[in-house]
C-alpha cells in the first residue's frame, strides 16, 4: 500500500474511506493491524505526528478526528499510535499538517504557540497543537482548569507547561490570514455548522456513512492474512461474533492497540463495533441509565456524572482526554482488569450487563461477571451489549475515591466505591467495592454485613473495619504494598463515614482533589 493508491471511489464494502484535507481518501489492501501513526508516517510521509511511547501516554502522536453528529462535526483528539487505520472509515482526519491555511498562514493555535514560546525542542509540539485544536473547535471560553484537563494527555519535558497554557488562553480570536478556511472558525456550540465550508464537510461525511458491513482483508507482516469486520447493526455484529468466536472485539482500541504495538501480537480477525448505531446510544429513564457498548468514556461518564457527581470527579482522573475519547465504558468493563476505575463504582451502584449471543440476551449483575483474573462470564460467541445503572433511590449516599501516585493519567493503586441508604440514621443495603485489592473488582461482603442494620455512628466503624480486613488479601506490586493498600482501604471507609454522617442528602465538596 502506497500513498498513490489513495483515490476517490464509490463506497465499497472492502475499502476504508475517510476525509483528509477536505478530500475523500480510499484505502484498499492495508493490513487491518496497521495503526494510524504508522500509516501517516510510513505511507503518507506526514512526519509531524510523532511516536513517543506507542501506548497512548505521551500525546506526541495526537491527531483529531471529526465525526458526524447530527448536522455538525464533532472534533475529538485521539492517540494515533493505538488507533487502527480501518476505524477511520466514515470520519475526517486532521493532522498537524492539515492546519495550515491554503496561503500558508498558521492556524491561530499554532500562532499562539509561537507568540507564547510554547515550544522548545519541538518533539511534543505537534501533539499539543492538535489537542489545543480539538479544544479550539469545541469550546469558545474554556477555563484555565479546563485547559489543564484537556492537556493532561500531552507530556513535555522542556517548557514546564506554563507557556503552552498561555497559548491555549490566547489562541481564541486570532483569525490570522486564513483565506476563509473554516478550520479557523471556533465552533459556535449550538449544534449547527458555523460556515458553508463546514456544511460541505458535513455533506462529505454523510456520503461516507455505510449501510452494510465493512469487510477487509490484508497481508500480515509475518505472513498469512488479517481480517477486519465493521458491521452497522447489532444483529450483524451478533452473527459475526458467532461465526468468528475467536475474533477480537474492538471498541476504542486503547487496550487492544497495545497488544499490537507493545506485545507484537497478530490480531488475525477483528470485529469492530464502533459503527453499530444502536450501541452508540445512552438512554436514560426514571429508573436507570443504559449505556451501549460503543459509547465512549467521555460520553458515558458525562451522562452518569449528571446523576452521580462523584462519577464526574472520577472522570477527570480517568486516563487522559485522548484515551477517554476513544475508550468505551463497556470495553473498560469487558477487559476484566482488576484495576479498572469504572468497575468498583458501577458495582457499588448495582450495575448489570446485557450479554448478547446470536438473537438471545441475558442479564448479569456486574459483580458476578468477573470469575477470576482476566476471566469473565462471557461464553463463546457472546459479547457485552450494554451496561445498565440503576438510578439512586432517595436517601442513598454514593462516593468513589481513586488513590494513585499522580493526580492525572495514572493507574490506581486502590479505587474504592461506597453506597449506602440511611433510614433514620440506620444503614440499609450497603454496597462497598474495591479495585486493586484482589484479582478481580470485589465487593467487601463481610464489611457490608457488619454495617447492615447498624447506626451510622463512629462506634460502628471498629467492627466494620475489622470485617474489611478479612474481605481482602492484597498483594505487593509496583504500585503499592499490601500493607499500604489495607491502610488506604480502611481510611477510605473512614473518609466516607465523615463525609456522610449526620446528613440525609448528598454531601461532597465539589472540585476537591481526592
Amino acid at each position: 500500500m502506497t500513498a498513490s493508491n489513495l483515490v476517490e471511489t464509490e463506497t465499497s464494502d472492502d475499502a476504508v474511506r475517510f476525509v483528509l484535507d477536505g478530500e475523500i481518501r480510499t484505502i484498499r489492501g492495508v493490513d487491518p493491524n496497521t495503526t494510524v501513526l504508522e500509516y501517516l508516517r510510513e505511507e503518507l510521509r506526514r512526519t509531524g505526528t510523532k511516536e513517543g511511547c506507542a501506548e497512548g501516554d505521551c500525546g506526541a502522536c495526537t491527531v483529531v478526528l471529526g465525526e458526524l453528529e447530527g448536522e455538525r462535526v464533532r472534533f475529538r483528539a485521539i492517540n494515533s499510535c493505538i488507533k487502527f487505520v480501518p476505524t477511520l472509515d466514515g470520519k475526517e482526519l486532521f493532522t498537524v499538517e492539515s492546519l495550515r491555511a491554503p496561503n500558508g498562514a498558521l492556524h491561530p493555535v499554532q500562532q499562539a504557540m509561537v507568540d507564547c514560546h510554547g515550544s522548545q525542542c519541538g518533539f511534543c509540539t505537534p501533539g499539543f497543537v492538535m489537542s489545543l485544536f480539538a479544544l479550539y473547535k469545541s469550546e469558545t471560553e474554556p477555563s484555565r482548569l479546563r485547559i489543564h484537563d484537556m492537556l493532561a494527555g500531552n507530556l513535555c519535558r522542556c517548557t514546564g507547561y506554563r507557556p503552552i497554557v498561555d497559548a491555549a488562553e490566547q489562541m481564541y480570536g486570532r483569525g490570522g490570514d486564513s483565506a476563509g478556511d473554516w478550520l479557523h472558525e471556533p465552533h459556535a456550540g449550538n449544534g449547527q455548522a458555523t460556515s458553508s465550508a463546514e456544511a460541505a464537510c458535513v455533506e462529505r461525511l454523510r456520503s461516507l456513512q455505510r449501510r452494510g458491513t465493512l469487510a477487509l482483508s490484508g497481508p500480515a507482516l509475518g505472513g498469512g492474512e488479517h481480517r477486519y469486520f465493521a458491521p452497522t447493526t447489532v444483529d450483524d455484529l451478533a452473527n459475526l461474533v458467532q461465526s468468528h468466536p475467536n475474533a477480537y472485539i474492538l471498541a476504542g482500541g486503547t487496550d487492544i492497540g497495545l497488544w499490537v504495538t507493545k506485545a507484537h501480537r497478530d490480531l488475525e480477525t477483528v470485529i469492530y463495533l464502533g459503527n453499530v448505531g444502536e450501541l452508540g446510544r445512552v438512554s436514560t429513564t426514571e429508573s436507570a441509565i443504559e449505556i451501549g457498548a460503543a459509547v465512549t468514556i467521555t460520553d458515558a461518564y458525562d451522562a452518569i456524572g449528571r446523576h452521580f457527581p462523584d462519577f464526574g470527579e472520577l472522570f477527570r482522573r480517568f486516563a487522559s482526554p485522548p484515551i477517554r475519547n476513544a475508550a468505551t465504558l463497556v470495553g473498560n468493563i469487558a477487559n476484566g482488569s482488576p484495576i479498572g476505575d469504572s468497575m468498583p463504582a458501577l458495582i457499588s451502584l448495582g450495575a448489570t450487563l446485557r450479554l448478547r449471543a446470536g438473537a438471545g440476551t441475558r442479564e448479569v449483575p456486574l459483580e458476578d461477571f468477573y470469575l477470576a483474573y482476566q476471566k469473565t462470564e462471557l461464553a463463546e460467541g457472546e459479547f457485552v451489549e450494554s451496561v445498565r445503572i440503576p438510578l439512586t433511590p432517595t436517601g442513598r449516599h454514593f462516593h468513589t475515591y481513586k488513590i494513585s501516585k499522580r493526580f492525572d493519567q495514572d493507574i490506581s493503586a486502590v479505587c474504592g466505591a461506597f453506597a449506602i441508604e440511611l433510614d433514620g440514621g440506620t444503614v440499609r443495603n450497603p454496597r462497598i467495592c474495591f479495585g486493586g485489592m484482589a484479582a478481580i473488582p470485589k465487593r467487601a461482603s463481610q464489611c457490608e454485613a457488619a454495617l447492615e442494620g447498624k447506626e451510622w455512628t463512629e462506634s460502628t466503624l471498629p467492627d466494620a473495619l475489622a470485617a474489611l480486613a478479612r474481605d481482602y488479601a492484597p498483594i505487593d506490586d509496583m504500585r503499592a504494598t499490601a500493607g499500604y493498600r489495607r491502610a488506604v482501604a480502611h481510611n477510605l471507609l473512614r473518609k466516607f463515614f465523615l463525609e456522610t454522617s449526620g446528613f440525609e442528602g448528598e454531601t461532597r465538596i465539589l472540585g476537591r482533589r481526592r
